[in-house]
């Protein structure tokens, strides 16, 4: 994922783009945060450490467009690290992105788009699986499989024709018939 690309993503899909992906997912929390009574010699080496595991994260871009509409990072302090970025690092990149950053806030609020993430999330996984993975039975017994999930996928389709279509007549788009 790209930065443009994580600039228009919303929450829930950088969350679980993070959660899936990152380098970061099993090493110890501790790494990316300064502790109180650290000194700085010591916390400038974990630092590095840190920064270079975030090197190369295929995530990389989404965990900092979250680290930044979170609002982590203060420009008077070193104190974290995250998406390869320390505090007043990410504090400087959201004052340059305050108002493209307070819509995006805006827009991971927006509930029934998280209704939509929801459903199309769903959907794809639902249109993934394999309705005879794992089982036994006949031709039937497929073919029963393969109706109830053809039913799910259209309602979960209807679900989100239905509320895409609300948004554009509110928004004054032309609603095609």
């Amino acid at each position: 994922m790209t930065s443009t690309q994580a600039r228009h993503t919303r929450r829930a899909v950088l969350q679980a783009a993070v959660d899936a992906g990152s380098h970061c997912a099993t090493a110890d929390p501790d790494l990316f945060f300064r502790a109180d009574d650290e000194g700085l010699a010591a916390w400038r080496s974990r630092r590095t450490e840190a920064i270079r595991l975030c090197t190369g994260c295929p995530v990389r871009a989404a965990c900092e467009e979250l680290a930044l509409r979170d609002g982590d990072g203060r420009p008077d302090a070193d104190e974290m690290v995250r998406a390869g970025l320390t505090g007043r690092e990410l504090a400087a990149i959201r004052a340059a992105h305050a108002e493209r950053l307070a819509a995006a806030v805006d827009a991971d609020r927006d509930t029934e788009g998280r209704q939509l993430d929801t459903l199309t999330t769903r959907l794809q996984h639902e249109a993934a699986t394999n309705p005879d993975s794992n089982r036994n039975g006949g031709v039937r017994s497929i073919a029963g499989r393969t109706a109830a999930q053809n039913d799910r996928l259209r309602a979960l389709a209807a679900q989100i024709r239905q509320i895409r279509t609300a948004r554009r007549a509110r928004a004054g788009w032309e609603v095609a018939a």
